[in-house]
């Protein structure tokens, strides 16, 4: 039993504990990179604008608007774009919008699967 409670002792001091998990997450200025979502050139007004992982989820939030943009344009096509196009893509981006701020809220920092990686093309 008593080499069994040291194991466990020493699995669990391995493990970053939740003050140094909050205090790793509020450096990488997390509220300002689920922002860049939403909207994507706020977090670029603030001191924000100068880390790396703000900008990383701006250029993703970026690169998701351009695809709505061209989402609505497809979805100008009479009939085929009003009722099969512009519905199937904007589900698609919405889901690949709520991705996107979950992995900024959990402090990743991945690509968005398909577009993302066209994200990595801007330069600021």
């Amino acid at each position: 039993m008593n080499e069994q409670t040291s194991r466990s002792k020493s699995a669990s001091s391995t493990k970053p504990t939740a003050a140094a998990t909050r205090a790793a997450a509020s450096e990488k200025n997390i509220g300002m990179a689920v922002i860049a979502y939403l909207i994507f050139f706020v977090p670029l007004l603030t001191d924000a604008k100068d880390d790396p992982f703000v900008k990383f989820h701006v250029k993703q939030g970026l690169t998701l608007f351009i695809a709505y943009l061209i989402a609505w344009a497809v979805g100008m096509i009479p009939f085929i774009g009003w009722f099969i196009l512009l519905p199937i893509l904007n589900v698609a981006l919405f889901i690949l919008l709520i991705v996107g701020i979950i992995r900024a809220a959990q402090g990743e920092q991945k690509p968005l699967p398909i577009i993302g990686k066209y994200g990595e093309s801007f330069k600021f």
